[in-house]
Formats: C-alpha cells, structure tokens, sequence
C-alpha cells in the first residue's frame, strides 16, 4: 500500500495523541461528532495505510448498518415520537393524581411513576423531558414546589428511558459488544427502578423533613364516576408496556419484533383516542427520521474510527494501559467509569458506546466479568452523562420549555443532588452485581 506516513515506525503512543487531539479540535470548531470521526479515520486510514485501507473502513460499516436487531432503534424511536404528539402522556399523569394526591411531595413522586411507566414504552429522553416539562413543572410550581426539586424530579425522571427496557442505549450497547439485548432488558429492569426508587425516597425525605420543599397534600374527594375515567389512562400505556416488554420476556418475540409490536400498539391507542391522522403520522415519521440520522452516522463515524485504530494497533496500546494500572478488577472497573464520566461530560452516548466499547468489554471478558453485567454499569453512567455539565442534554430539553425565569445555570444546580443518586446507584451496582445478573 501506498503509505504516506509510516504509522507503525511514529509509534502507537505519539500516533493516539495525533489523532485525538485532532478529534478535539475538529469538535472545538463545532462540527459535529459523526463527522469528526469519519473524517480522521479517512485522512489516517489515507495517509496511514494507502487507498486500499478505505475497504476496510466500508466493511466494518456494512457490518454495523446490516445488524437486523438494528431495525429495533427506528421502531422505538417512532414509538417514542408517537408519544410526544399523542394525549397518552397528559392522561397517565392525570390518573397518577389517586396515586399522588395524598402525600406530601406526592406530584412529585407522580412525575416519577409516570416516567418509569413512559420510559417503559419508549426508550429515549428527549420526548419525555419535553413532555414532563409541559406537564409536570408548570403544576409543580403553581402548587408551590421547591423550583430545584421540581427541575430536578423533571430532568432525572425523564433520563430513565435511557436506563428502562426498552432503552436504545442498551441496544447500542449490544450492538456493539454483541451481547443478548434480550439479556440486557432483563438485566437493567431492577436497576432502573431501583434508580427511580432513589428518586422516590428522596423526594419524601425532603418534603417531610426540610420545610417549604412541598406543599402539603390536599385531600380532595373523588367521585367514582372521576375515578374510573382517571383510571382509564392508565389501560392503553400498560397495555402497551406489557405487549412489549411482556413478549420480550416471555421468549414470545424478540427484540425487533417486539418494537414493531410496540408502534403497533401506540398507533391503535392513538387510533382509539381519535388523535391518529396523517399529518401525526407524517410528523411522527420526520422526527424519527431525524433521530435515527443522527444514531446512524454517528455509528459509520465511529465504527470507522475504531476500525482504523485497531488497524493501528490502538485498541490493545489502551487495552494495555488500562489492565497495566492494577491487578485488581473493581479498580479496572471504577477506571472505566471514570472515562466514561469524563468523556460523558463532552460527547454523545452513541459516540462513547461506540468508541469505548469495542476496547472495553473484551477487557471485562478478561477479567471473568459479565459483559451483562457491565452493559447496565454502561448505562447507569450515561444517566449521569445526561444530567452533566457542562452538555448534559437534559438540562437542554428542559430549557427548551422552561420558563423564562429559569436559567440553564439554575437548572444544573438543580441536578447536583440528583446526579449524586445516580453515582450511589452506579456504586451499589458495581458492589452488588447479583441486583442485575440475578
């Protein structure tokens, strides 16, 4: 091959610094990620190896893009985007109302229940923080809610799609590490609720015990007729939830095919409700076109990268770097995290699951370690990646419908405690792995 660099002879060391340190002025001009990556992978793929290490580059990405399991990320992305135009969401929220409307903090710990049970039928955070932010805070501040807990309840609960079955970030995950995405649902089912019961048992802590967090609950009495009526918007999202998840478990259908059950299934409540018309289809269809875009190169920018970098011979340098720091595994481990919060705090999930697992999860295999196991660890991190400054996109939905008075700068403040529970989360899984690998 027509080399014009000898990369072997500049050393693997001196060549990784090259070539991140040109990712990051790339991304410091603001061009976006899936660009920069398949951008640097050509030139050193080029300069590197000649023309003929393209091919390379163009079969690793067939490779990616031809995964069937692959079609599940549009259908729950067309899911969730079915959600964001639809009334289900306003109705479960005002069903959770005989839930919530007899403890104090109890709108709160509303908002909480009815983002596990979205997060459950969709996958993704953007819809649902938009949502909540619609739904939730407006009423949460009226009632006269602490604004720090109010923000924090709407950003941290609607980030649990990325940790809740159906979650796309665990089929990125298992995708890239070739992992049973079946075997992750299962997995990430306990730790993401036992996330969302952090939530819960702070917010009771709080306004129980720190005065002026909460109002105190108002006992209104509800007419059976109200009740029922209340009751029925919760029918249609549980359906739904337990089509999906339900055929999943059961060994009934797998991951894909439970998608295409679940738009299914969300179309005929939207059909039901009277809400479904081709202007919410064709809507619905563009944003999911978008989404899914962006996941795609993205994942070309990426697989490229990491391909030309194990042509270098980079992916066991960093191999050797990380297992060289300790012989211990949970140190390995907490390092991995460690990256992985770092490099959350600047780039895309999909990037980082994309560039860091292909090194990372044959490390665990080595280790004896569940790659399972690790996939929820994975996942746990991005929760805190969401909520992270200084580019935690929470933090940039929520603004996109806050109200003026609140700040990007009041609502980071007011994720601290939550990204806490997301970290205590994260621990008790790498000290107790039985909670996901039961």
């Amino acid at each position: 091959m027509n080399a014009l660099v000898d990369l072997a002879a500049l050393g693997i060391g001196p060549s990784t610094l090259i070539m991140f340190g040109t990712m990051v002025v790339l991304l410091l001009t603001g061009m976006p990620l899936a660009f920069v990556t398949l951008l640097v992978a050509l030139i050193f793929a080029l300069v590197g190896y000649g023309p003929m290490a393209v091919g390379l580059i163009t079969s690793r990405i067939y490779t990616f893009v031809n995964n069937f399991i692959f079609v599940s990320v549009p259908m729950f992305v067309l899911m969730a985007a079915m959600l964001d135009r639809s009334g289900v969401a306003r109705d479960l929220f005002d069903a959770m109302k005989l839930i919530g409307g007899r403890i104090r903090g109890g709108v709160a710990v509303q908002t909480i229940f009815v983002s596990v049970i979205l997060a459950a039928m969709s996958g993704i955070i953007g819809g649902e923080i938009v949502l909540l932010g619609l739904l939730a805070l407006p009423q949460m501040l009226r009632l006269g809610y602490d604004k720090n807990l109010a923000i924090g309840v709407v950003c941290a609960g609607g980030s649990l799609g990325a940790m809740i079955p159906p979650s796309i970030v665990l089929i990125m995950y298992g995708l890239t590490a070739n992992v049973s995405i079946g075997s992750l649902f299962s997995a990430a089912f306990i730790p993401g609720v036992m996330l969302a019961g952090f939530y819960v048992v702070y917010v009771l802590v709080m306004s129980y015990f720190k005065p002026g967090v909460a109002p105190p609950p108002v006992v209104e009495t509800i007419p059976t007729a109200e009740k029922l009526r209340l009751l029925k918007g919760l029918i249609l999202p549980i359906m739904v939830v337990v089509f999906v998840l339900g055929s999943i478990y059961g060994g009934i259908a797998s991951v894909t095919e439970a998608s295409a059950v679940g738009v299914g299934g969300v179309a005929l409540s939207a059909l039901i409700r009277g809400e479904f018309s081709w202007a919410f289809l064709r809507d619905s269809a563009m944003q999911t076109l978008a989404t899914v875009g962006m996941i795609v190169w993205i994942g070309i920018g990426a697989t490229a990268l990491v391909g030309v970098y194990n042509l270098m011979g980079g992916i066991s340098f960093v191999s050797g770097l990380i297992t060289g720091v300790s012989d211990n595994p949970t140190v390995i481990i907490l390092l991995m995290m460690a990256i992985l919060f770092v490099l959350g705090a600047f780039l895309d999930w999909v990037g980082i699951a994309l560039l860091t697992m292909p090194i990372f999860v044959p490390i665990v295999k080595s280790l004896g370690l569940d790659p399972v196991w690790f996939g929820v660890l994975f996942c746990m991190n991005m929760q805190v990646s969401f909520l992270s400054p200084p580019f935690g996109p929470a933090a940039f939905y929520l603004k996109s419908v806050a109200p003026p008075d609140i700040s990007l700068g009041d609502i980071f403040k007011a994720l601290l405690p939550f990204i806490g529970l997301q970290i205590l989360a994260l621990a008790v899984m790498i000290l107790f792995p039985g909670i996901a690998i039961y």
